[in-house]
């Protein structure tokens, strides 16, 4: 099979935790950092792929694995309420206080409201796009990227947002090629870029 950008499947959810941990310290591998390498999957991406699959997105290497992976909600606001309400009590024993190193990662948790920015009321959809490194720079994140803004813009979303760390200067650029542009947002630490769904 070739190389091929399809939705997502519940089969790929592992294939989709260690992608997230892989690229999860600003685009470098994050294994060992904290406690668990499956913290950051469970607040960055499986929330995304089980509570909203239909924009989920992965990059298929042709044997059916998943080595990339673009995920997001088409409604800031209304994915909230469901992590909280939904994905909180799902993990709330694997994710219970413990170790010291996952305690920022924790907070960011248990606080999903911290999503819900006034600045950015009108692009209600948000966005992850992770690739394995030897799968980046290939054109495919852009093929993700079309893709996710293809069903934003089929279930009538105008507008998407996404944050960064600062201090990933590739994906900035990535960004802004594909029409991105810097949003102005109180800092907190994360850049916040946004556009239009229009295709790319």
């Amino acid at each position: 099979m070739p190389v091929a950008i399809r939705a997502y499947r519940s089969s790929d959810l592992e294939a989709v935790y260690d992608i997230c941990v892989r690229t999860g310290d600003a685009g470098q591998d994050a294994r060992g950092k904290y406690s668990s390498d499956r913290l950051l999957g469970d607040i960055w991406a499986a929330p995304y792929v089980i509570l909203e699959p239909e924009h989920a997105h992965v990059l298929d290497d042709g044997t059916g694995r998943a080595v990339g992976y673009i995920i997001g909600t088409a409604d800031t606001a209304k994915f909230v309420e469901r992590y909280r309400a939904e994905w909180l009590p799902a993990t709330a024993e694997r994710l219970a206080d413990g170790d010291p190193r996952d305690e920022i990662m924790l907070e960011l948790h248990r606080h999903p409201e911290r999503m819900l920015r006034p600045e950015l009321a009108d692009y209600p959809a948000h966005l992850h796009i992770d690739l394995m490194p030897e799968w980046q720079g290939r054109g495919q994140g852009r093929g993700l990227m079309a893709a996710f803004l293809d069903g934003l813009r089929a279930a009538g979303v105008p507008r998407v947002h996404l944050g960064m760390a600062p201090s990933n200067t590739g994906a900035y650029t990535f960004y802004r090629r594909l029409g991105f542009r810097d949003l102005p947002v109180e800092d907190d630490g994360a850049l916040y870029l946004g556009r239009d769904t229009s295709p790319l």
